[in-house]
């Protein structure tokens, strides 16, 4: 079995028809979670920002946008992250999405109430790519090479994994899914999917990414970011705007929860993953891959479109997402409402799925559905019921998380309130 998104065909429906019958014997429940985004420090702070439309894009501090065209995007606050560790030699060496990691994984493990992970698993893109870039950076400047071991060691995309287990006194083996901007969904999903099978009982899973200027100006030179506001699913959108962050899961089988006697905050229904093999950036204008993902997803919860009843879409507000992602949802779904949480945080790339996956659930825990905000005016490709501007208080019982990465690399999460 591959991670991914690199199942297709007969042998993914193979797969769900395996897991299928798997997930009759094995259950899998979310029994801890925790978050660190432009939104907010931890979970309950990112729900409140949700329920108030927070708009946490602000401008570009960390290095100079002045030769870009967007000069934008969603930051995690730097004073949050001195939370992650005492002041110190050693907290000062680490990258910023080690400290993310470390505080994410901090809050899922506290709230877990004692959960004892056997693996972890987790999608990423860049890893501490920042300090890579400062290492080539000095290396050809020929200057001083004072802190090279610093920036060399933490630029590995499993340093900030290996800090949050060392920083939270765990020792288990991990696995590291990079498959673009559905990683944070696969390594959910992937973790989803050694549960339901028996391999193990309790997996922490998840995703993480720090912006660093590489990419950010790599998303610009692709014409990509907006230097506007991002409007995922408006006629008018121009672009995506970028964010970060961490997000975790503790996932457990039912058997495993009920023995510790801890309560499940939400169930893992369904699973779903595609890709399109079409373009190295761009998605099938047919939107065939993104319904292909959520159409494992429903098959393998056993659900019928009619029984979604909130959408949290990949929505990255460019031209070629929202109107493929638009149209696949509008051919499956006739009821569900929909919104892309990343007009108000940006997109978080390999976190983007992790990070919306616990938006998902603590939509369906506290009773309320996130907005899509700056939406002005609807695209007549589609028809979506979209959340606009203003959360909706309303109790769900059933959600699906979308993420779709570059390469057309497509993964669909369900979610269900206990």
């Amino acid at each position: 079995m591959q991670v991914g998104g690199m199942i297709c065909g007969k042998q993914s429906d193979i797969l769900a028809s395996i897991m299928s019958k798997a997930q009759a014997k094995h259950r899998v429940f979310v029994t801890g979670m925790g978050v660190v985004s432009p939104l907010g420090r931890d979970a309950d702070s990112n729900a409140e920002s949700l329920r108030q439309a927070r708009d946490a894009i602000r401008p570009v501090t960390a290095f100079d946008v002045s030769a870009t065209r967007c000069k934008t995007m969603g930051q995690v606050d730097d004073s949050w992250l001195e939370d992650a560790l005492p002041p110190s030699r050693v907290s000062k060496r680490l990258h910023r999405s080690a400290k993310m990691v470390i505080l994410a994984v901090r809050e899922t493990l506290q709230s877990s109430n004692g959960a004892k992970p056997q693996l972890m698993v987790v999608g990423t893109t860049s890893g501490g790519m920042s300090y890579g870039e400062a290492f080539f950076r000095q290396l050809l400047a020929k200057t001083s090479r004072k802190h090279f071991a610093q920036l060399v060691g933490n630029y590995m995309p499993q340093k900030p994994i290996l800090d949050g287990q060392y920083f939270n006194n765990i020792r288990v083996p991990s696995q590291v899914v990079a498959n673009a901007c559905s990683s944070g969904s696969n390594a959910i999903g992937h973790a989803f999917d050694l549960i339901g099978a028996g391999l193990y009982e309790c997996i922490l899973c998840g995703g993480y990414d720090a912006v660093c200027e590489l990419v950010f100006v790599g998303f610009d030179s692709l014409q990509a970011a907006t230097p506007e506001r991002i409007r995922p699913f408006d006629k008018n959108r121009t672009g995506l705007v970028l964010g970060e962050g961490a997000a975790f899961f503790i996932l457990e089988s039912e058997e495993a929860a009920a023995r510790r006697r801890c309560e499940a905050i939400a169930e893992i229904l369904g699973y779903g993953v595609s890709t399109d093999t079409y373009h190295i950036t761009q998605p099938h204008p047919s939107g065939r891959g993104p319904k292909l993902a959520m159409e494992r997803a429903l098959r393998l919860a056993g659900l019928h479109p009619s029984e979604i009843e909130y959408i949290n879409a990949h929505g990255t507000g460019t031209q070629f997402n929202d109107a493929t992602e638009g149209l696949a949802i509008s051919n499956l779904f006739q009821s569900a409402a929909v919104s892309s949480t990343k007009s108000m945080m940006g997109h978080a790339l390999g976190a983007a799925g992790s990070i919306e996956a616990v938006f998902c659930v603590l939509a369906l825990r506290d009773g309320f559905l996130p907005p899509n905000i700056n939406f002005a005016e609807p695209d007549p490709s589609w028809d979506l019921k979209l959340i606009a501007n203003t959360a909706q208080h309303r109790k769900v019982g059933i959600t699906l998380s979308n993420s779709f990465g570059f390469g057309g690399a497509n993964a669909s999460l369900i979610l269900r309130r206990l």
